[in-house]
């Protein structure tokens, strides 16, 4: 019996291992030149949020990079689900051309200047090349000896003031967060993230205060968010007020919950005094 049992411990041992070997862990990806330009591709032409305004095929170079099984949405970006994910093209002049709708109708043919390393490209008007912003990678990292307490935000303003009309006003981002650390559930006073911004602009990436709510957990917090129109002076002005969905003109404010580690993209676009309404759309960078 002591035999067998042992027997049986070793046999189970090199199931072990072969299986080990049989399945091991391996990533879809490829390794990119580091004179390639990466990308991810936003969407924010204010137009109506339906299926008939969605891309349904994205051509870079001539090259097919979306369809209509990973299209590029409204208000949107591609790669789709793109945490971390870019595309590779090589660097230099790239042309971009975007097909609109079922019947993939030619809306978009512009050439811009794309670099090494990575950016994000924002096509915010059919007739305009697009915006380019460096996505300031690498990123950066802090290291603690107990559980973090930071997320990053990069604001960016693509907001209209009515169709064909970008918006003239430099605006400032802000935030607001509740102080968890010690159950004093006090809120800060509001705090500017990152600098003024113009139309076709953004923030550096901004750390955010994150005290999580649920101690045995990978750690969140609900950030309240406004916008001020900053005066020519650089001081600040009147709370931006903008459209809503019931047709009355309010002051801008909204939240979104934040994780610890995380990076988002909080990207303002629509329109300001006009249908579609204006909105932050939230991507998580990292």
């Amino acid at each position: 019996m002591k035999n067998f049992k042992i027997s049986a411990i070793l046999f189970l041992l090199l199931i072990g291992v072969f299986s080990c070997q049989k399945h091991a862990i391996t990533y879809n990806t490829e390794k990119v030149d580091k004179d390639q330009a990466e990308f991810q591709l936003h969407y924010v032409v204010p137009v109506t949020a339906s299926s008939d305004n969605n891309i349904y095929r994205v051509e870079i170079n001539d090259q097919l990079y979306a369809n209509k099984k990973a299209p590029l949405n409204t208000y949107n970006a591609v790669p789709s689900g793109a945490v971390g994910r870019f595309y590779a093209t090589p660097a230099g002049e790239t042309n971009i051309k975007l097909y609109k709708g079922e019947d993939e109708v030619l809306v978009y043919d512009q050439n811009c200047e794309l670099k090494p390393g990575k950016q994000n490209i924002f096509v915010y008007d059919f007739d305009e090349p697009p915006v380019i912003i460096d996505n300031d990678y690498p990123y950066e990292r802090l290291v603690s000896d107990s559980t973090g307490k930071t997320a990053w935000v990069k604001f960016y303003n693509f907001l209209f003031e009515s169709e064909n009309t970008p918006t003239p006003l430099t605006i400032q981002y802000q935030y607001q967060y509740v102080n968890n650390e010690n159950d004093t559930k006090d809120t800060s006073d509001w705090i500017s993230l990152g600098e003024p911004v113009a139309f076709g602009e953004s923030t550096d990436w901004v750390p955010v205060p994150v005290y999580k709510t649920v101690e045995r957990s990978s750690g969140y917090a609900k950030i309240d968010y406004r916008i001020f129109e900053v005066n020519a002076d650089g001081s600040l002005g009147d709370t931006l007020k903008v459209l809503n969905s019931s047709g009355n003109m309010v002051n801008y404010s909204d939240w979104w919950n934040a994780y610890v580690g995380r990076r988002y993209h909080h990207i303002l676009s629509g329109m300001r005094v006009e249908k579609p309404v204006s909105a932050v759309r939230q991507f998580t960078a990292l």
